[in-house]
């Protein structure tokens, strides 16, 4: 995953990558499916062997990212559920994607896909105890949600310590805070993340912010295949299976980038109906069609005073 900080103190870039590192491990050994030693994976192990559903006390910072995750969820009439871990696991990405084989045999039938998503209504969550309960056999998987609220989180804690403006970009995930510079923070919207001084891959687009977030999703990034199927990591948990490919990428401006992300993954989700949804939301958007054409939302691309954000 890329990581971009960038700070409008030079002087304070150096305590800016330590806090942003101590952070990211933290956030790391509690939320990721890939790590052998995640408080995550531990839930899901513990889960299997359960009859019926497991409980358990996690930490205030797996807490948070579960109940953002749910949020997500709720406000998504349940396109963004982070109960897709096993199924997901079960096309073929059970590890970090660079390990992930290009190629492999063919997916077993669609009803045991579908079994493996238990819903997100099965997950609860006490947020005073943070006492959380699960369905047997569940593996969450966070990562809809996570890199966006990360980056929020992040970059206000950096700002809070340390006094000037930050912008911390995850995977293409872009939070702010603290004061942005003049013009606010330019940010180049593409179909690949890549580095800023290199060329973009794909159709492109420069747009500023100055707080909130920006978040894109893709069908293109993160793709394989398993027998005669072209597969990417964004399920539609109705079907098991990867969403249509409406879009390409959709890019959501928002007042987080935790509540840009879930819009990005939901649009992706909702293909064709994402435009009217996004609309009403007064979310601005810019859309990739699966052929490169591009259509805009909610005002795309004056972002400058990005206000809108999701009510629960």
């Amino acid at each position: 995953m890329l990581v971009q900080l960038v700070v409008t103190d030079p002087e304070r870039i150096d305590d800016a990558r330590q806090l942003l590192s101590r952070d990211l491990t933290e956030l790391d050994q509690a939320c990721s499916r890939f790590r052998p030693d995640s408080e995550v994976v531990a839930i899901g192990q513990a889960a299997a062997g359960a009859k019926g559903e497991y409980s358990t006390t996690v930490s205030p910072l797996l807490a948070e990212a579960i109940a953002v995750s749910l949020r997500a969820a709720s406000l998504t009439d349940g396109d963004v559920d982070p109960t897709v871990g096993a199924a997901i696991s079960a096309l073929g990405y059970d590890r970090d994607f660079v390990r992930v084989p290009a190629t492999g045999p063919a997916l077993p039938p669609l009803p045991v896909r579908a079994r493996t998503i238990p819903g997100w209504r099965s997950v609860t969550l006490d947020p005073v105890s943070r006492q959380l309960t699960v369905p047997a056999g569940i593996q969450l998987d966070l990562g809809a949600t996570v890199k966006g609220w990360a980056a929020d989180r992040c970059a206000a804690r950096i700002a809070d310590k340390l006094g000037c403006g930050i912008l911390v970009s995850l995977g293409g995930d872009t939070a702010v805070a603290g004061e942005p510079p003049a013009g606010g923070w330019r940010i180049r919207v593409q179909d690949v993340t890549g580095m800023p001084d290199e060329p973009a891959e794909g159709p492109s687009t420069v747009v500023a912010i100055r707080e909130g977030g920006l978040a894109t999703s893709s069908t293109a990034a993160r793709r394989w295949q398993r027998g005669g199927d072209i597969l990417h990591h964004i399920l539609d948990p109705r079907t098991g299976l990867p969403a249509a490919p409406v879009w390409r990428t959709v890019s959501v401006a928002a007042a987080s980038c935790a509540d840009a992300n879930t819009a990005a993954t939901a649009a992706i989700i909702r293909g064709r109906q994402a435009l009217p949804w996004l609309t009403d939301l007064k979310l601005p958007a810019r859309l990739v069609e699966t052929d490169g054409g591009v259509l805009t939302v909610a005002g795309w691309p004056a972002l400058k005073s990005v206000q809108s954000q999701f009510i629960a």
